[in-house]
């Protein structure tokens, strides 16, 4: 395996590991020390801290299911598409920086919130942002990582096809 590659592949696993870090430690320390729904504004008018369980996914979709659909859709589904993303994100060292730090947010994301599902049943989020015309729901860091991976991998297709349509013109 040739040098760079290798120290590509070192700086992707770092930042998983730095991302699926910061969010499972963030979570354990909501999980332990503060009470479900309590509000604790960190910045006011912008970012509140307020605990809650989530047994679904996005907006709690799919908590009612069965458990054994449940750990499929939510758990085998997930761990199976993560693997692969990561594997093709190790194997793939021509990807352009961009693209694969997107990639490395969004499978750390999925990752950290996929480690909740199987060891406690839910995922526990707890950060709000009032951005004034819009707000969140209640995210955790792992749903942060995926939101920001998509948004570069988004940007990045959109000056991709930008450049594209300017050389057939």
């Amino acid at each position: 395996m040739k040098p760079n590659k290798i120290l590509r592949n070192i700086l992707i696993l770092l930042i998983l590991l730095s991302s699926i870090g910061c969010d499972q430690v963030s979570k354990n320390i909501v999980r332990h020390n503060i009470e479900f729904n309590q509000k604790i504004v960190v910045i006011d008018n912008f970012m509140t801290i307020t605990k809650i369980e989530n047994a679904g996914a996005f907006l709690s979709l799919g908590q009612h299911l069965p458990r054994i659909i449940y750990k499929l859709i939510f758990v085998l589904i997930p761990f199976l598409a993560l693997s692969f993303g990561l594997y093709y994100l190790l194997r793939h060292n021509s990807l352009p920086k961009s693209i694969s730090l997107g990639i490395c947010l969004v499978i750390s994301g999925g990752l950290g919130n996929l480690i909740d599902r199987i060891l406690y049943g839910s995922v526990t989020d707890f950060l709000y942002f009032n951005f004034g015309i819009f707000h969140t729901g209640i995210v955790n860091i792992a749903d942060i990582a995926i939101t920001t991976g998509f948004i570069i991998l988004f940007i990045k297709i959109l000056l991709s096809q930008n450049k594209l349509v300017q050389r057939t013109v």
